[in-house]
């Protein structure tokens, strides 16, 4: 069975899927879109050879009978909408972050998720398929490193838009270390603090960079990472996890070591879709043989309301200048680890 696709949401990131499940993957196709420039969206249809059928509200899509099952690319506000309404039409959806802007608007997701007694929701936290990742998580597993005790992390970009301001390094950034941090240790965040240095001088008005996010675990496992998103010199993730007996790190991306000029070195990533690029493919491959099956494996609707719930703690950390609490609902048995 080939998997019929509607995407709400096309722009950077929209085409960027539509392209890779209708052309790149196997099991799925691409036959309807919609997104709030219609002629833009239309244009692209063309353009790129898809040439699905453009809808005019999402809602619409939704219900289409040849539609199967829903990705949502659009803005972050609207995601809780449209999740809501893929689930009250009994349709699978995978969301990109964020699931919801709210812990509110996540834990609404999950209790109609639950009410309708299915899991019909993936967020699209790609990092958990990042081949390095998955690696450091098995060393982990393993006890190659005995316990986890500590870890260091940093996300810094070589620049960000005018429009990235305010609290934008905490919930647009920081989320993907807060979902794969969570998944790669196995365990729940406590607390969260939130340090401001000495603000660069390269950081547009509107945006106090970098930042530190202090995060504590259900363990006891202490967790610092560095948000730099004007860095200037490339797209940099870095994650070293300190265990009882050694320290495991996440590996650099592939490049080829020089040596001219009397320098050492490498290249480094400037585009954060190049340096995740397969790991978009490994998701969303992943999300079609699970959706055909009728099953979902990848982050769940919890899975975004806790990442959606740790990033509003630590924007209530940062504004108050002190340790804030994680304050995180009862887990439903529905989403039960195995």
């Amino acid at each position: 069975m080939t998997l019929r696709i509607g995407i709400i949401g096309c722009g950077a990131i929209g085409q960027d899927h539509a392209r890779r499940l209708h052309f790149k993957l196997q099991g799925a196709t691409v036959v309807a879109l919609n997104d709030i420039h219609r002629e833009a969206t239309e244009a692209f249809s063309e353009a790129s050879g898809i040439r699905a059928r453009v809808y005019e509200h999402y809602q619409d899509l939704i219900q289409a009978p040849d539609v199967d099952a829903l990705l949502i690319a659009s803005w972050g506000p609207a995601h809780e909408e449209q999740v809501l309404a893929c689930i009250d039409a009994g349709k699978p959806v995978f969301c990109e972050k964020p699931l919801a802007t709210s812990a509110a608007g996540g834990l609404r997701i999950v209790e109609a998720e639950v009410k309708a007694g299915r899991k019909l929701v993936q967020v699209g936290f790609m990092r958990r398929y990042d081949a390095g990742y998955r690696q450091l998580k098995q060393t982990l597993q393993a006890g190659t490193i005995g316990d986890a005790l500590m870890v260091h992390c940093a996300h810094r970009n070589p620049s960000v838009p005018e429009m990235y301001v305010g609290d934008m390094n905490i919930t647009d950034t920081h989320v993907h270390e807060i979902d794969v941090l969570r998944w790669l240790l196995d365990d729940d965040y406590v607390s969260c603090q939130v340090i401001e240095g000495r603000k660069s001088r390269h950081a547009h008005a509107g945006l106090h960079d970098p930042i530190m996010v202090l995060l504590e675990t259900r363990q006891g496992i202490r967790i610092d990472t560095e948000i730099f998103v004007a860095c200037r010199f490339g797209y940099d993730i870095q994650c070293h996890v300190v265990g009882e007996t050694g320290v495991a790190s996440l590996p650099e991306p592939m490049s080829v070591p020089l040596r001219s000029q009397g320098r050492q070195g490498g290249a480094i990533l400037m585009d954060w879709k190049m340096r995740f690029i397969d790991s978009y493919d490994v998701e969303l491959q992943a999300w079609i043989d699970d959706t055909r099956k009728g099953l979902v494996t990848g982050p769940t609707a919890w899975d975004g309301y806790f990442a959606s719930a740790t990033a509003e703690a630590c924007v209530e950390a940062r504004r108050s200048k002190s340790i804030a609490p994680v304050r995180i609902a009862e887990r439903p048995d529905f989403y039960a680890r195995a």
